[in-house]
C-alpha cells in the first residue's frame, strides 16, 4: 500500500542556477550538486538533471504542475517567507487551503513548487465524508508574526504531495488510485481531483486545468524526468508509468 510521495526528479537548463536557487535560496543541502535534500541528514527532495540544450517546456502541458515541500510549522513557514522576500524572489501565490496554509513560487527553469505546512488534523471539517479544502487568501501579516528572522527550510522537510497536469481525471484515478492504492479524499474540487495514504489530505493532486490541448512533454524539453511513491513492501524499486506518460518509481521508503 502507499504510504506518501518522495523526491522529484527534474530536467534544468543549467545546474549551477539552480544549483544556487535550490542551496542558496532555499537551504536545502547537496554533496554532489544534483541531489537536494533537507538540511542537517534529511530526506532528498530535489534532483536534479542538467539538459543544457532542452527545449523550453510548452504553456500547456501535462505532467507536473507542482511539487510541495512540507514544514512542520508555522513559524517555518513564516522564515522561509521572510527568507524568500530578502532574497527578492516574486510568488506566484498565498492561499489558505483551510488543511493548510501555502506559498507558491516557481525555480528558475519554472517549475512550480509549493512550500507549506499543515493544520492540525482535529482542524480538517468534513462534508458528507468529503474533506473541505478551499482556495482562500493566506493572512500574510499574521503568518509573518510568527517568526522575525529568515531562515532555510528546516531539517524536517518532507514532500507533502505531487499535483500534475492529466489528460482525464478517470484515467489517472484508475491508475493512481485503482492500480497503485492511494484513496480519493477530494471530489468536489473544479477540474481537480485529489488522493491520498493514511487518511492526509492528499499526496497526490490531479488536475485537467492545461486543457484539454496540453501535451506531453517531451524528454528534449523542460520537464519532470520522475517522482518517488513510497510503499510498504516495495523492496526493489518499481518503474510504471501512468496514463500521460509520467514515470513514477515505487519504492519502498
Amino acid at each position: 500500500m502507499p504510504t506518501g510521495v518522495g523526491a522529484v526528479s527534474l530536467r534544468v537548463k543549467d545546474l549551477a542556477r539552480s544549483g544556487e536557487f535550490y542551496g542558496e535560496l532555499l537551504g536545502l543541502e547537496s554533496a554532489d550538486g544534483q541531489t537536494f535534500a533537507a538540511p542537517g541528514g534529511g530526506v532528498p527532495l530535489v534532483k536534479l538533471i542538467e539538459s543544457p540544450r532542452a527545449a523550453p517546456r510548452p504553456p500547456r502541458a501535462l505532467g507536473l504542475y507542482h511539487f510541495a515541500l512540507l514544514v512542520p510549522e508555522r513559524p517555518s513557514l513564516a522564515r522561509i517567507l521572510r527568507r524568500l522576500m530578502k532574497g527578492g524572489w516574486h510568488l506566484q501565490g498565498a492561499s489558505d487551503h483551510e488543511v493548510s496554509e501555502a506559498l507558491y513560487l516557481a525555480d528558475p527553469d519554472g517549475y512550480g513548487i509549493e512550500i507549506y505546512r499543515d493544520r492540525p488534523r482535529d482542524e480538517w471539517r468534513y462534508t458528507n465524508g468529503q474533506l473541505v479544502m478551499s482556495t482562500l487568501p493566506l493572512n500574510i501579516e499574521g503568518l509573518l508574526s510568527e517568526a522575525a528572522d529568515e531562515g532555510p527550510l528546516p531539517k524536517e522537510t518532507i514532500m507533502g504531495h505531487i499535483h500534475l497536469h492529466v489528460s482525464s481525471l478517470s484515467a489517472a484515478e484508475d491508475f493512481y488510485s485503482g492500480r497503485l492504492g492511494f484513496d480519493v479524499t477530494v471530489r468536489g474540487y473544479p477540474g481537480a481531483l485529489f488522493l491520498s495514504a493514511g487518511r492526509y489530505h492528499h499526496h497526490i493532486g490531479l488536475n485537467t486545468w492545461a486543457g484539454p490541448h496540453a501535451t506531453r512533454p517531451r524528454p528534449d524539453q523542460i520537464g519532470m524526468e520522475e517522482f518517488e511513491i513510497y510503499a510498504d513492501g516495495s523492496a526493489t524499486p518499481v518503474r510504471l508509468k501512468d496514463p500521460d506518460g509520467n514515470t513514477v518509481v515505487v519504492r519502498e521508503r
